[in-house]
């Protein structure tokens, strides 16, 4: 065989693989067809549309207070001669608050005291003593007791102290009277009765504590447009405290039957005001359709629409910026 022609031999085969290779490199570039598919769906997350029932219920902040606060005074013109508790001390009902001696009896005491710190003889001594005696075997005293369990609130007096007849020593919140008084704005009120039942959630308590509704109280506030509303606890509390902080919700009624989906299916357009559902379609596109929400209970929302059906499929992640009639893939 010729030079030329192994020359033209192997021109041919290099050729031949070069041709070979950019063939697969073609083949290696074309997508799959399962690679389209993925890429031109966009991926939404779906939850069904079902029926039940949306609970109306509003809500506010506010305390547990004492209803009912017990005075206690001085029985007698005399000298407070102690006081056991301090503001903030719960006491039982009966429990020792102090004591109280009558002015007279002081006035022996005091003067039999002055005459032993006078006495400069062992007979004046004698005497002084004698005195103090007789003053102690006769002395008028009171203890002041409680008249209701609860919580001291305040103090008037000290020991020591000179009171007259019916003057303020302490005030004792009535522990059976602590409800529950929260706050509601005045344009919700007008759904707010008595009797009706209500959750209150308070800090110091594991679980919400059940309640109802006793009525609005006559103190509005006007800088802020809301009302009282006193909450009696059912069954009643007496060992919460007062002045404990927390959340009450009142329900106020009830939509049965009625269309149910999560909140994060509903856009809404806050120029317009417009709400919107995404419903997934048995073809795997996207269907816009406007709904009405009258009204919500935590992360559901009631929705109203002429085409929407329970049991449908609403895109509830992967929807904001979908257009109509897009093609779309449900993730789990």
């Amino acid at each position: 065989m010729g030079h030329a022609v192994k020359l033209a031999l192997l021109a041919l085969a290099v050729l031949l693989g070069c041709s070979g290779r950019a063939d697969d490199g073609a083949r290696a570039e074309t997508p799959a067809p399962l690679e389209t598919e993925l890429e031109s769906t966009t991926p939404v997350r779906v939850a069904e549309v079902v029926r039940g029932t949306i609970e109306l219920s509003v809500s506010g902040t506010g305390w547990t207070q004492a209803l009912r606060e017990v005075h206690i005074r001085a029985p007698f013109t005399g000298r407070l001669e102690s006081l056991d508790v301090a503001d903030g001390d719960a006491v039982a009902k009966g429990g020792l608050i102090g004591a109280i001696v009558a002015q007279n009896s002081d006035a022996e005491r005091e003067g039999a005291r002055a005459m032993l710190a006078a006495a400069r003889t062992a007979q004046e001594r004698l005497d002084a003593e004698r005195a103090l005696e007789l003053a102690g075997a006769g002395l008028v005293r009171q203890r002041l007791r409680a008249p209701a369990a609860g919580v001291v609130l305040s103090h008037a007096a000290n020991a020591g102290d000179f009171l007259s007849e019916g003057a303020e020593i302490a005030t004792v919140a009535d522990s059976s009277s602590v409800a529950f008084v929260v706050r509601i704005p005045q344009s919700e009120l007008r759904g707010v009765g008595r009797g009706q039942p209500a959750a209150v959630e308070i800090t110091a308590e594991p679980t919400a504590l059940a309640g109802v509704v006793r009525g609005v109280q006559p103190s509005a506030s006007a800088e802020s447009m809301n009302a009282p509303v006193r909450i009696d606890f059912a069954p009643a509390r007496p060992d919460l405290g007062v002045g404990l902080f927390g959340t009450a919700r009142i329900k106020v009624g009830e939509h049965r039957d009625v269309l149910i989906v999560p909140a994060s299916a509903v856009l809404r357009d806050d120029v317009t005001g417009v709400s919107r559902v995404a419903v997934i379609t048995p073809e795997g596109t996207a269907h816009w359709i406007l709904v009405t929400t009258p009204a919500a209970q935590g992360d559901s929302l009631e929705v109203q629409a002429a085409e929407l059906q329970a049991g449908a499929r609403v895109a509830v992640s992967g929807q904001v910026g979908l257009p109509e009639g897009a093609r779309v893939r449900v993730e789990s």
